[in-house]
Formats: structure tokens, C-alpha cells, sequence
């Protein structure tokens, strides 16, 4: 053989075993790369892995807390306006309960055990978390009127 085709050959043979090494090593397409591909990332970054991390993830979507349900009940001749109100809410709700009353009493929220004034002609303002599941009269405590029936569903 002649010196020339050795170092054809050679080379040939240098650049198959190349070829053959590079595709044996390098990651799939579906995996992740290789631990020492990660920690030569690593090494070449000031922050720590976490905070590395953390920067590549998207942040958590944040939302505006919901408004909070409310409930008018207008009193009239000392008696709630269409009957008795019955509403189903879920726990967890934000609510307020708004009476107008043309008498002067107390708005008492049973199970809650919260209450407001409510003077002849003006309105209170209940504001609660519906945490307590069950149902709740809503009344004037005075005269001892039904104004609604809350039932707080898990």
C-alpha cells in the first residue's frame, strides 16, 4: 500500500469513528441534556441553580379577587319585597348583605351571629365570608321578620 492511501485511509477512518461517537453521545431530542451538559451550565451562571430555574419558569398567573356577591332586600311595610329571598352560595364566597328598610330594626344574620342597624328609610350593610356551610335565616330581629334564607353549599 502506499503512503498516500494510508493516510486517506486513516483520515476516513478517523472521521467514521467522529460521526459514530458524536451521534452515540448526543441527547435525544425528547430527553433532557445530559448532567454534564447541565453543570457546565451551571458553572458558567453566577445565580444558583434555583433562582436559574425559577427565571425559565413562567410566574404564576395571578387574578383580581372577585367581587363580592351581593343581596339587596328592600323591606317595605315592614315586610321583605317579593317574600322571602333564598340564595345559594358556595364557601369561600365574599358576600354583603344590603337592606333597605322603611322601619327601623336590626338585620341579624343567624349562624354568623352578626347584626346591623338599620334606621326607618335608610339601609345596612352586611358584609361576611360564606365559610360556615348550612342554611341561615336572614331577619329583623325586633319584629322577628324573615328576610331571607341563605343556604352556603361546600
Amino acid at each position: 500500500m502506499s503512503p498516500e492511501f494510508r493516510k486517506v485511509a486513516l483520515i476516513v477512518a478517523v472521521l467514521g469513528f467522529a460521526v459514530a461517537l458524536f451521534a452515540a453521545l448526543r441527547p435525544d431530542d425528547d430527553e433532557p441534556a445530559s448532567t454534564t451538559a447541565a453543570a457546565t451550565t451551571q458553572a458558567a451562571t453566577t445565580e444558583p441553580a434555583t433562582t436559574a430555574a425559577a427565571t425559565t419558569e413562567a410566574p404564576p398567573a395571578t387574578t383580581a379577587p372577585a367581587a363580592p356577591t351581593t343581596i339587596a332586600i328592600v323591606v317595605a311595610g315592614g315586610q321583605p319585597t317579593g317574600g322571602i329571598q333564598r340564595v345559594t352560595l358556595s364557601k369561600g364566597e365574599k358576600v354583603v348583605l344590603v337592606v333597605s328598610s322603611d322601619v327601623a330594626d336590626e338585620v341579624h344574620l343567624h349562624g354568623y351571629d352578626v347584626s346591623a342597624d338599620v334606621a326607618a328609610g335608610g339601609s345596612a350593610e352586611i358584609p361576611f365570608t360564606a365559610d360556615t356551610v348550612g342554611k341561615f335565616e336572614v331577619e329583623l330581629e325586633e319584629s322577628g321578620v324573615q328576610l331571607a334564607e341563605l343556604e352556603v353549599a361546600p
